[in-house]
């Protein structure tokens, strides 16, 4: 069984260095794991109760929901944006924790991971989003974790995919990831 984890991206940047290490990801995961790479979160309306009407949902929204609901697991991929989660990853979050009792989320295994310029890869906006996908209904993985710190010397010309560590690292990652799939599907 292939275990499909999806990608999510909180920075909307072409050039984003967390972009660039979700894509590694995708290139890393191990046999067995398949990671998608969600393209869209620009397209979603801020998270509206008054527009989350059945048979009425925007379709960008729409369109994540049904990816993450084919999804076994999640990978959450928080650059740092004053200090917190930036607000393109909330609302996905927020879009996936609804239906109220039912989101997307439902118990499925999520990581948090990410790289930011400052000396802490981002560490806040990370436990921040740990919290968020918790309260939301995901089972928060708390001992898998990366946080990259200074993203912009280390990624300035080379591709995380291409650095050995942090290419093993993020094997790591998805491994433990899809290894925890299975824990909740036995349990």
């Amino acid at each position: 069984m292939t275990v499909r984890i999806l990608a999510l991206v909180g920075s909307l940047r072409a050039g984003s260095h967390n972009r660039q290490l979700a894509e590694a990801a995708v290139r890393v995961a191990p046999e067995g794991s398949e990671v998608e790479l969600f393209e869209g979160l620009a397209e979603i309306p801020f998270y509206n109760e008054d527009i989350d009407v059945e048979g009425a949902v925007p379709a960008a929204a729409q369109k994540l929901r049904e990816a993450a609901q084919a999804a076994d697991a999640f990978l959450l991929f928080a650059p740092e944006y004053n200090g917190t989660i930036p607000a393109v990853l909330k609302n996905a979050i927020d879009w996936l924790s609804r239906p109220y009792g039912s989101g997307a989320f439902g118990g499925k295994p999520v990581a948090v991971l990410g790289t930011a310029y400052g000396q802490f890869g981002g560490v806040w906006a990370q436990d921040e989003t740990r919290k968020a996908v918790g309260i939301a209904g995901g089972k928060v993985l708390e001992d898998v974790k990366l946080s990259i710190p200074g993203s912009v010397v280390r990624f300035a010309e080379t591709h995380p995919s291409d650095d050995a560590e942090v290419a093993a690292d993020l094997t790591e990652v998805v491994a433990r990831l899809h290894g925890h799939v299975g824990e909740t599907a036995a349990a």
